[in-house]
């Protein structure tokens, strides 16, 4: 999953941001709305976490011009609104959920991870193939009823192939979704983190590279 942060407290926004690299998320910041939209138009989001009282440009009229130009993009609106006028209005606006400040971390990426759900297909919690089983919520693989250690990208990637379902992802869309707007798209560090995770997972491979397109998840015997 890939959010875009749109917060105008450089303190919170890198904290959140922070904490979301943490749970395997790639994590933007914008600190404006001027700035947020042209992040949106540059760069394939799956939620935008939204300040709603932003300088400037005002939450609600960026809401507004998301829930416009891109419908399919979710927003979690925060806010320091209490009353439900206030709630109710946002989400005449487009927003999709709301989460008033303060608020617990654990409930933020809750939130996010329901959210992103809503734009994919149902699927299990739980991703079982190939002999490998993937928990998101634990953030746990095991191979055979062999748990196998990953690092966050490592976990990232594989979830993002298991997801697909022997679809093939190229390795641009591995970075976009796996890394943030700091990563260099002309690193080998897709093919690298790769390389390491077919090692941890060990063989026969289950992730296959296919020439001239990207990767995908699976194998013949499958």
């Amino acid at each position: 999953m890939r959010v875009l942060i749109i917060e105008d407290e450089p303190y919170l926004a890198d904290a959140i941001q922070l904490g979301l690299r943490r749970e395997t998320i790639a994590a933007d910041v914008a600190c404006d709305g001027e700035t947020g939209l042209e992040s949106i138009e540059a760069n394939d989001y799956d939620v935008v976490l939204l300040d709603r009282d932003l300088p400037g440009m005002h939450g609600d009229e960026v809401c507004a011009r998301i829930a416009a130009g891109r419908p399919e993009l979710r927003v979690l609106m925060l806010t320091a609104a209490r009353t439900l006028g206030e709630r109710v209005a946002g989400f005449e606006l487009g927003a999709d959920d709301y989460l008033v400040k303060p608020f617990e971390f654990p409930e933020l990426v809750a939130r996010l991870r329901a959210l992103e759900r809503r734009t994919q297909p149902a699927r299990p919690p739980v991703i079982d193939a190939c002999g490998i089983r993937l928990d998101p919520f634990r953030r746990e693989v095991y191979r055979d009823g062999r748990l196998v250690r990953l690092s966050r990208k490592e976990f990232a990637i594989l979830h993002l192939l298991m997801l697909a379902d022997g679809g093939v992802l190229s390795a641009e869309t591995l970075l976009e979704k796996a890394w943030d707007a700091n990563a260099d798209p002309f690193t080998n560090t897709t093919r690298v983190t790769i390389s390491n995770l077919r090692k941890r997972l060990g063989e026969p491979w289950v992730v296959q590279t296919v020439p001239g397109a990207g990767y995908r998840f699976g194998r013949a015997t499958c």
